[in-house]
Formats: structure tokens, sequence, C-alpha cells
């Protein structure tokens, strides 16, 4: 069965709906816009009328959104609010823990339990399970397994069979999502350690929360383009909710400004 014939269904399994992402983020950057976005309400359209179902209220809402514009853009989150998908599987994409870049690294700071800078599968088998018991649902290991399986699929743009924090962050909404503003301005590990320095201002090996507010301040001011300095509020209580007990450490503040090298 292809993507297309998957969106004619009355209910989409979780493997159809990674099927369906996999096959519209064609260029797997890990959002749907442009020409991705337009193509796939086409389809999504034309597989509903072929299979004599009209569009569900928040498809139709979906269509009247994106369907006229080329410069959307959405993520898994969005997706899964529109397609009938298995409901168990839906519960992580609706997650209240997760409405906020906030509560996102409050929950990463959780389950990232070893400071690595990722998740491996195991560790997100945990967060899974923790969050279908949050919601109150009970499924079975085997269920679970598949689930983890398909999310690690799913988030794991360099196929490294683990979720680094811009990975996992896909769990967010597009507009929540304020690491998609951070990729622009990553230093290479020289550059972010000559930053770290110079903004630990008293050398005591972690950066608080006014050495952070200048660090943002400063380079708000440099990538006026990527980031929005009216939001600096919210970009320093996200960041500061990875540090331990208000002292942000190299390693935690490596994770949204150091960009990897090769």
């Amino acid at each position: 069965m292809t993507a297309e014939t998957h969106l004619q269904g009355v209910e989409i399994s979780a493997a159809q709906f990674f099927e369906i992402w996999h096959h519209y983020d064609s260029d797997g950057n890990g959002f749907m816009d442009g020409k991705e976005l337009q193509n796939f309400i086409q389809e999504l359209q034309q597989a509903r009328k072929k299979a004599g179902l009209d569009l569900t209220p928040e498809m139709k809402a979906f269509v009247d959104q994106y369907g006229k514009t080329t410069d959307g853009k959405i993520g898994i989150v969005e997706l899964a609010q529109i397609l009938p998908t298995e409901e168990n599987f839906l519960l992580f994409f609706r997650c209240q823990q997760l409405k906020s870049s906030e509560d996102f690294m409050q929950t990463w700071r959780k389950y990232d339990s070893d400071h690595s800078g990722f998740i491996d599968s195991e560790e997100l088998k945990s967060f899974l399970k923790d969050l279908l018991q949050k919601a109150n649902k009970q499924i079975e290991d085997s269920k679970l397994t598949e689930y983890t399986e398909i999310m690690l699929r799913m988030f794991d743009a360099n196929n490294d069979g683990k979720l680094e924090l811009t990975e996992l962050a896909r769990l967010l909404p597009v507009q929540e999502n304020f690491l998609i503003k951070f990729q622009g301005v990553k230093m290479c590990a020289k550059e972010f350690n000559k930053a770290f320095e110079m903004y630990d201002q008293d050398g005591n090996g972690y950066i608080d929360e006014n050495e952070l507010d200048a660090l943002l301040k400063d380079l708000c001011e440099k990538n006026k383009k990527e980031l929005d300095i009216t939001n600096l509020a919210t970009y320093k209580k996200s960041i500061m909710a990875l540090s331990d007990g208000g002292k942000l450490y190299r390693a935690e503040l490596a994770l949204i400004l150091c960009a990897e090298e090769n």
C-alpha cells in the first residue's frame, strides 16, 4: 500500500502514519512545507473523495489554513491533529506536558538522565510509557516497543539509533519549537567554547540566568533574521529549564548553541 492509499483509511495505524510522513516530507528536513505541503493537501482531498469520505472538520480547517499559501510549514504534531490515527499513538502528539518549549526542556532533562546529550531507545521507551500512564492508558509491552521503534525511525534524522534534543523537539508544535530558530545561529565548538568562557564572567564553570540574558541579547542583536529579541524571555526560560538549580553547564548549553562537527 502507498502513502496515498493510507490517506483513504478510516483509521490509520502508527506504521502507516510514519509512511505518510516519510513520503510527504520528501527532503527529510522534519517539516512539510512549500510543494510538499501542497502535494499532501491535494492528495488528501483526492484520497478522501475516492474513498467516498468527506473531509473531517479538522481536515477542512487545515485545508483552509494551508491550502492557499505557499509559505506554510507543518511538523509531525500538526499532521497528527488531522489524520484519523490509532488513539494511543496520537497521545504522544497531543500531550499536555509538551505544549511549551519550557515543559519539553524539563522533560528532556529528566530522561537524558546520564547527560549524554541524547536519548537512546530504552530512555525513549520509558518516556513514552510515562506519557501513556499520565493519560491513564495501559498498553502491552510489545505495542510500546512497536511505538518506540516507529518514533525512533520518525525522529532520528541522522539514523544513529538515538535522538538528540533537536530531533525529539519535533514532538512540539512548530510555533512552540524555538529550537528551529536556533538552528541558524549554532556555532562551531571553538566559537562556542570561546563564547561560554566570555559570558561565564565569574569563571565558575556555569552560566547563571543573568549571564545567559547577556549572551542571548547579543545573539539576538547579531542574528536579527533568525531571532526575535521580543521573545528573549521565552528563549531564556526554555533554556534555563535545562539548568541544574539555576546553573547552566557547558554541556547543556551546547545542546542549543553548538553545532555538531563531523
